[in-house]
């Protein structure tokens, strides 16, 4: 799957010459107000330092890209490139870096993270989203802990209708808005295998477990969808189905 998208990032860098330019990337654990605003919920996982955001600034365009292993970097695109991609890391400078390249040829769009009342609005959307196309009666698995789609979902169908996995061992084995959080380690395969449709977390590509997801959904025959800004770029890439409503 890395294999693919740097071949589109190199050929994308040569169409518009521009392996020697400088790229620069900033990342640091953001306040809430820089990654979010101000929200009236407050167990985004991004206001309590499980996340960080990574944002590339390419001549004015901006990518970003969730990350757990934060960095700064300057320096020049065939750099980037040049990454092994073995670590979540690398990983987020690579993604963030694509996704502001592909932002300044028109090739993506919202790849910055909404903020205050936005990630509650969105949520919205991709709950209406997904009952318009498939009822309100249909099994639902959430990859990824976003309390604002688990919320909203839990709103509008039955909680036993919903799946929810993640990776933070804090949240793994609570309930949180009335559904029980799996494992993801240990039940990636048993929530394709329960659920008529899967939501993911676009971050899913720099912890390196899209290429599975991808994987399973192709091989239970269950539609997949992927939210965020993270994955603005892959996306496009890779023929991904992305919900991001409110982002900029």
């Amino acid at each position: 799957m890395y294999s693919k998208l740097k071949s589109a990032f190199i050929e994308l860098s040569e169409q518009g010459r521009l392996l020697e330019k400088e790229v620069n990337i900033t990342a640091k654990q953001l306040s809430p107000r820089e990654a979010i605003g101000e929200t009236l919920r407050k167990d985004f996982p991004l206001l309590h330092g499980k996340e960080s955001l990574m944002q590339a600034d390419f001549k004015g365009a901006l990518g970003q890209a969730f990350t757990d292993m934060p960095g700064n970097f300057n320096g020049k695109i065939k750099e980037i490139l040049d990454l092994e991609l073995s670590n979540n890391g690398e990983r987020a400078l690579f993604i963030a870096t694509l996704n502001a390249v592909m932002r300044y040829m028109n090739r993506v769009d919202k790849t910055i993270h909404c903020k205050n009342e936005a990630p509650e609005l969105c949520a919205n959307e991709i709950v209406k989203n997904i009952i318009n196309k498939y009822g309100s009666d249909i099994t639902l698995g959430i990859i990824g802990f976003q309390p604002a789609i688990i919320d909203n979902f839990s709103k509008n169908l039955l909680p036993e209708n919903i799946r929810v996995t993640d990776l933070d061992n804090d949240n793994i084995g609570k309930e949180k808005y009335g559904v029980i959080v799996w494992d993801g380690r240990k039940m990636e395969k048993e929530i394709f295998k329960t659920c008529d449709v899967l939501l993911a977390t676009g971050s899913t590509i720099v912890n390196n477990t899209l290429e599975q997801l991808t994987v399973n959904a192709e091989k239970y025959k269950k539609p997949l969808y992927f939210y965020g800004t993270t994955v603005a770029g892959p996306a496009a890439v890779l023929n991904l189905e992305r919900l991001c409503f409110q982002a900029s």
